[in-house]
């Protein structure tokens, strides 16, 4: 089977090829939807006027996902996310501030890291690609979450260098953590690509940056004009690189 999509710029030999890790390999929201099925049960969410559990992962999706859009650009910071999101979900369900459990958000990010749900053909992927390319992972996320994330998917070895904002001190898309990237792989701007998920922080971080990059749209959101790359399956990856 032949892909209908095309490299925009066709003529470069790409070298290096940059990826995501949560929403673009790590399924996160699966991985979450997971956690917060068991956390329901065992502290009993039903009994503080709960009485849904898809209701309640649906709620900290969507404070989840603008928390961590704002943290992509430095709007506020891990504490602040990690102190906003369980708070402010059970608080717009109506629970009274008294009866939130304090220790729901410690018990959230000890277990989901260790769930293992990647997005179809992860490894498959990752597989083709390293045996043509040398792979590197750019991640947001957190030091102690990305390392569990990635050891516990056995993902470590497909890639030459697994970088991490919390240790490197910026996140995408500011421009000095894809330069820290290009150094550490020796690469340099044309010769390289990012995939990713977020418009914001991965495509038109590594855009503006002067990267080419993939918008990996695994729910077929609508597409801006200004991409000129999707991929909704990891899989088409193979078909393209």
């Amino acid at each position: 089977m032949k892909s209908e999509i095309e490299i925009p710029n066709s003529e470069i030999k790409y070298k290096h090829i940059f990826f995501d890790l949560d929403h673009t390999i790590w399924d996160f929201d699966k991985n979450a939807e997971e956690t917060l099925y068991e956390l329901y049960d065992a502290y009993k969410l039903s009994e503080i006027g709960l009485p849904s559990a898809a209701i309640f992962i649906e709620t900290y999706t969507r404070n989840n996902h603008r928390l961590w859009a704002d943290y992509h650009t430095g709007k506020i910071t891990k504490t602040e996310l990690r102190e906003t999101r369980f708070k402010k979900t059970f608080l717009d369900l109506g629970v009274r501030p008294n009866l939130i459990p304090l220790s729901f958000e410690d018990d959230y990010v000890q277990i989901c890291p260790t769930k293992t749900n990647l997005f179809p053909h992860a490894h498959e992927t990752l597989q083709y690609l390293n045996a043509k390319y040398t792979l590197h992972l750019i991640s947001n996320g957190f030091k102690e979450s990305s390392e569990l994330k990635v050891g516990n998917t056995n993902i470590a070895g497909y890639f030459q260098n697994i970088i991490i904002s919390e240790i490197v001190g910026v996140n995408k898309p500011d421009p000095a953590i894809f330069e820290h990237a290009l150094e550490l792989a020796g690469a340099t701007k044309q010769e390289s690509l990012m995939i990713g998920d977020s418009l914001e922080a991965d495509v038109y971080g590594a855009l503006n940056f002067g990267m080419d990059a993939i918008y990996f749209n695994p729910f077929n959101a609508p597409k801006p004009d200004d991409v000129p790359l999707q991929v909704t399956h990891l899989k088409e990856l193979t078909l393209i690189l």
